[in-house]
């Protein structure tokens, strides 16, 4: 006779050892889950975000001409394809003197993308664009530019990519430079300069 095939056995738990098992330490022992009881009488405390002082409301008063503005890899690539010049462009749509600022991660993707984006490489080492050095670790631009616009918020973005123009909306008082009809646009400038929208 042949040996009778075991069947596996389902919904079978593993055999568990007890919490108050001895064998355990006591700083490895589980914390009971029992919630204290909030005393009503007790002063609530609420932290508020602090906003910096440069905004008014959601006026940013750190913003005027020159105008620094943080140029993304894909801003680049898109003004290469719609021919636009990206200073004179810039000027065209705020009316005044504009520096754009390259960060060390933009440089470093296009630098990545390989010799099929050497022109906007080329266009990046442009002595009219300011570098600005990188002291994080890892290359990923969309934090690095998150990161820089909450901490000095005289930056304009300018951006084509849609996640990244999520993420800054969400932070007050910063401007979004992005192409639209083969022109640059801004978006949530103060009224009383800037381009006019067509």
């Amino acid at each position: 006779m042949g040996k009778a095939k075991k069947t596996r056995k389902y919904a079978t738990m593993k055999r568990m050892i007890s919490p108050r098992d001895p064998r355990i330490k006591e700083n490895e022992r589980a914390k009971s889950n029992k919630v204290k009881k909030k005393d009503p009488s007790a002063l609530k405390v609420k932290e508020l975000v602090k906003y910096p002082s440069c905004l008014f409301f959601q006026y940013n008063t750190q913003l005027g001409p020159p105008y620094y503005i943080l140029v993304d890899t894909n801003f680049i690539n898109f003004s290469i394809k719609t021919k636009l010049d990206i200073v004179q462009s810039m000027m065209d749509c705020l009316y005044a003197k504009c520096i754009p600022c390259i960060t060390d991660c933009v440089m470093a993707e296009i630098e990545k993308l390989g010799q099929k984006y050497r022109v906007a490489l080329r266009i990046a080492k442009d002595p009219r664009f300011e570098r600005l050095p990188c002291t994080h670790k890892g290359t990923y631009a969309d934090d690095c530019l998150v990161q820089r616009v909450i901490q000095h918020k005289c930056y304009i973005v300018a951006t084509v990519d849609r996640d990244l123009k999520r993420r800054i909306r969400k932070i007050p008082g910063v401007p979004i430079m992005y192409i639209s009809n083969h022109r640059y646009n801004i978006e949530r400038m103060p009224e009383d300069y800037g381009a006019p929208r067509l």
